[in-house]
This record gives C-alpha cells, structure tokens and sequence, in this order.
C-alpha cells in the first residue's frame, strides 16, 4: 500500500510539472515576464512560486531539510503581493525560475523515496505530496487563463473533443428530495473545506442535463438580457452598465455572428458548446430570465454524487473510478469544452452529463465552511475566503486536472470573475405534484 501511495504521489507530481512546462515554453522570455492582464500574475511568478511552495511544504516541513531560497519567500507569498503588483516585485529571471523549481523537484523526489507516509498527519496517504501536486495543477489552471488573455498568435494546440450529441436527452430531469451525504471525511487527498462529510436535506428539484450552451445563452442576448434591469442582481447590473457588458468575455459581433477569441484563434461562437467566461452575475441574469435559477451546492452535488437505488454518495457521477478520458473532459487534454450532452459515460444515475469537466458551473450559494470544519495545514487556503463575498463553483473544467477534481472538490471566486472557465446549468423547485 505504501509504494502504491508512493508511485501515485510520483504520478501527480510529474504530470503537473510536465504541464507546468508545457504552459511555460511555448512562449519566449518576454511573453513570461509580461504581465498579460492585472487580473493574473506574469507567468514566471507562477512558476516560481509553484517551486517556492513545494519547497516550503515538501522540503522545509515534511523532509525537515535547510531554506533553500529563503530569500525569496515573501516575493512568492500570494497574500502578501496582489497580481496588479507583482510584476513590480525582483522576481526570479525565466532561466533562474525553471532552476530553482527543478532543484527543488529533485530533492523532493527523495524525500518521497525516503518518507514514511504514515504517524504525521500530513503525511497520512502522502498528503501533502498530493496537496502540492493539486497547488501546481491549479496554478497551471492560472497559467492557462493567463495564455487565453494574451494578445498574438496562438502558442498552445491541443485535439478538438470527442463528438457527442444532446439527441434523445431530456432538458431536465428530477433529483428527488431526502438526504444524502455531502462532503468526505475519507477522500484521503481532499482538502479542508470538503471535509467532513455530514448530512443535508434537499428537497426534490429539476436540474438541467447539460450545461447552458453558447445558443440558449445567444437567446437571453437577443432578447435584450444585458439592457433589462429586471433580471439582474443590483450590483450585477451595476457592474454591466459600468463597463459596457453586452455578452460573454471574449464575444464581439460581427455582422450578423458572434465570434470569439479563443487561445489566439479568432472563430465563430459554437452554439452547441457549453457557455464559456460567465461571470455569476450574468450566469444568476439568464437563469431568471428563464424562469429557473442557478441550483445551490447542495443541489449540485446532490445531482453529481448521490445514488438514488444504493442511497449512497459516489466520488464521481459514474462511480467509485478515477475519472478515465471517456467520462470527462479534464487535464487541458482539450482546449475547450465538448459539445453538451457529451461523455455518456460519465453521466450520473439520473442521466445528468457534464458535471464534472468542461467548465466550472457556478451556483447560488456563498462560500461558507461546513459543520465541523477545521483549518488544515493553514487557514489561508480556505478560511480566510468564507463569508459572502465568493460564490461558490463546481465540476472543474477542461482545464482542470483529476487531482484537483472531485464530487466533493469546491471552487470559489468573486461573483464578477469572467477570466475563468466558467459556464453554469439551471435548476427549479419541484411542485409537491412532481416531486410524488
């Protein structure tokens, strides 16, 4: 068991740094010390800084091993330095980076060669090799958002998704009301803010089979959605009438189609594809607008996790299984999201496809820390962003990799993020007379 938990430790660790690589040498010394937008780091602070914590976290505190860098702790520290500054800040050159993070890497490799992966809590089923891969996958995540907001020609390529079809899909489908278990308290790689797993009671509800699609969405904009106050959040409408919202992030029309700009390629909006770059506001506008609304976490992972004939809560929607390329579309092995109603063989025991992969869907709910929850290894990582002001999303997205998705996995961001990849699906009440 313990050169199991070692070889998948290896496994995770290595896959984020390949992708690490990936995202960083595709572009020249200028493009990674640029900063691409105020809203992101330039892409050699990530770099570094993934380097900077695996040496804080796997070096220094697990392996009990002397500072390498010291020095440069608190240029990496991400709550000390917001993005719109760091560009200012003596980082590491591209050169220098790429060093110290593979110095780094190989003297965890022997660390996790040499340690016992058990009698400390954070090294109990390697932990904390697993909560550093999950670190670099999401700041990857990071890094990926900040190629999409370059300007200049694409540097990335990647296969287009498989084919999948919504035909023969209901629009929706009902979640029966009753308990079930949310969260883990066994997930032994999740972290603090899934943990621990306890009860909730949801009543019955409909959510949508698929995520809302760039069509439907191009609906709510024929219709007027953006200049129409009554489906809008206060601060929401706000935030459109100051800065000039009309559509998604990335959208311009052209004459008679939308297009988009997508990693450097300019196309036309795929109407079948699951909308893309929603800030919560737009997301919380169509919904009403449609007469639904935007399902809370608990209905989300309701919907993805719980079996219906077992009574059971699963890791995934289609089991117990680590998620294989045929259930979802994870790990940046894609560029964009699969049509909707992809990956049948992901689906959940209701019949909902897309929960996990594709993009992250926003729901209703606030951030806030489940009954029991402790802080672990340190608070910044969840603690201090409960309260009202992040929203709460799920289900990854094709930019996301397996490590860092879960059931249970929970996302958070400002309601009026529109850089990341987010979409989001609608839900209902169910009359007492659908619901029998």
């Amino acid at each position: 068991m313990t050169e199991e938990l070692r070889r998948r430790a290896l496994d995770a660790l290595t896959a984020a740094r390949a992708r690490t690589a990936t995202l960083t040498s595709c572009v020249d010394d200028h493009e990674l010390t640029a900063q691409h937008s105020p809203l992101m780091s330039p892409l050699v602070w990530d770099l570094a800084h993934i380097g900077n914590q695996e040496e804080q976290w796997l070096l220094r505190t697990v392996g009990g091993r002397a500072a390498l860098r010291p020095e440069i702790d608190s240029v990496y520290d991400a709550f000390e330095h917001p993005r719109a500054l760091r560009p200012t800040l003596p980082l590491l050159a591209p050169a220098e980076a790429r060093i110290y993070a593979s110095d780094v890497r190989g003297r965890v490799l022997d660390i996790l060669e040499r340690t016992p992966l058990e009698g400390r809590r954070l090294v109990d089923s390697a932990f904390a090799f697993g909560m550093i891969a999950q670190h670099e996958q999401q700041h990857d995540e990071t890094m990926l958002i900040t190629h999409q907001l370059r300007k200049g020609p694409a540097a990335l390529t990647a296969p287009e998704p498989p084919a999948g079809s919504a035909h023969g899909l209901p629009l929706e489908v009902l979640v029966p009301g009753g308990p079930f278990t949310m969260g883990t308290s066994t997930e032994p790689w999740a972290l603090d803010n899934e943990r621990p797993a306890h009860q909730r009671v949801v009543p019955a509800f409909f959510m949508d089979t698929m995520p809302v699609t760039c069509g439907a969405y191009q609906a709510f904009i024929d219709d007027g959605g953006y200049t129409d106050p009554r489906w809008w959040a206060a601060e929401g409408w706000d935030q459109i009438r100051q800065h000039n919202i009309g559509a998604p992030l990335f959208w311009r029309r052209d004459g008679g189609q939308w297009l988009r700009r997508r990693f450097g390629v300019t196309e036309p909006v795929p109407a079948d594809e699951p909308v893309l770059h929603v800030s919560w506001y737009e997301a919380d506008a169509y919904a009403r607008w449609a007469g639904r609304r935007l399902p809370s976490e608990a209905e989300w992972e309701k919907a993805a996790r719980h079996d219906p004939h077992s009574g059971r809560s699963r890791r995934f929607p289609w089991g117990d299984e680590d998620p294989a390329p045929s259930h979802a579309n994870l790990g940046q092995r894609h560029l964009r999201p699969a049509p909707a109603g992809s990956y049948a063989e992901g689906e959940s025991p209701l019949g909902i496809r897309q929960l996990i992969g594709d993009v992250w869907e926003w729901t209703a709910s606030d951030f806030l820390p489940y009954p029991g929850f402790a802080a672990f290894p340190y608070r910044e990582y969840s603690e201090v962003f409960f309260g009202s002001a992040h929203k709460v999303l799920r289900g990854g997205a094709f930019a996301v990799d397996a490590v860092a998705c879960r059931g249970t996995f929970r996302n958070w961001d400002l309601p009026v993020r529109r850089q990341i990849f987010s979409g989001f699906r609608t839900a209902r009440d169910a009359t007492p007379a659908e619901a029998s």
